[in-house]
């Protein structure tokens, strides 16, 4: 199982949230390229980036950080927060990020993602409140439930789904394993959990299905709760 250490990006600086709330936002870094660097250096394959600006915008905002991270760091990239369009998707691909993350328009628009997915290195991000989708930096809930949004990338190419718990999102409150698994069986493909990560018995419970193939770590990390280099090396 891949252990995607996180960083939220806002105004240029590395922040987490709780609950998804801007106004919540504790600064960590203000270079977050050096944070990455120090994840590179515990061992982490994968680093995971979110534009939070760019997430509320409907387009790309922390590009100079995000151009300064992929400079400074070999790590491998996926990145989403505003990213709607193919013209976007090309543009970060040939920054040199790895993979891109496709959200609220993986709701409004699945053609257009399916076709991105056919040509590119897609990621499909589903984030949920209460079981539903929520959408445009989760400032909108939408009807649809997140395991039919799963079922509907089942066949469409995407490398993975990464699915959000909202309500535990930064909360250090235990990641949902059991939501994790039904959007998991839902699609059949890769997916990776995010949302509430608290310590090493979520890695631990999260590996033990057999079913989840990662899991993004956020504040847990920033907050102290859990070894980060240790997790990597298990």
């Amino acid at each position: 199982m891949t252990i995607f250490p996180a960083i939220d990006l806002k105004d240029g600086k590395a922040v987490r949230l709780s609950k998804g709330l801007m106004e919540s936002a504790k600064i960590y870094s203000d270079e977050p390229w050096e944070l990455v660097k120090s994840f590179e250096a515990m061992g982490a394959e994968w680093v995971h980036l979110v534009d939070l600006n760019g997430a509320f915008a409907g387009e790309p905002v922390n590009h100079d950080q995000i151009v300064k991270i992929r400079a400074n760091c070999s790590v491998k990239l996926e990145l989403g927060g505003g990213i709607r369009d193919e013209a976007t998707i090309k543009r970060y691909l040939e920054m040199g990020i790895d993979r891109v993350i496709l959200g609220s328009i993986a709701v409004k628009d699945p053609e257009f993602v399916k076709a991105m997915a056919a040509k590119y290195p897609v990621v499909v991000g589903i984030d949920a409140i209460d079981g539903y989708v929520a959408v445009e930096g989760w400032g909108e809930v939408s009807e649809m439930k997140a395991t039919d949004l799963a079922r509907a990338y089942a066949d469409a190419g995407v490398e993975a789904i990464i699915c959000t718990d909202v309500g535990r999102d930064g909360m250090l409150t235990g990641v949902n394993v059991n939501f994790t698994l039904d959007v998991a069986r839902a699609s059949g493909i890769a997916t990776i959990a995010s949302g509430g990560v608290k310590d090493m018995s979520d890695i631990v419970a999260l590996k033990a299905t057999g079913e989840i193939t990662g899991v993004i770590v956020g504040k847990a990390y920033y907050e102290g709760t859990i070894d980060l280099k240790a997790a990597l090396a298990n």
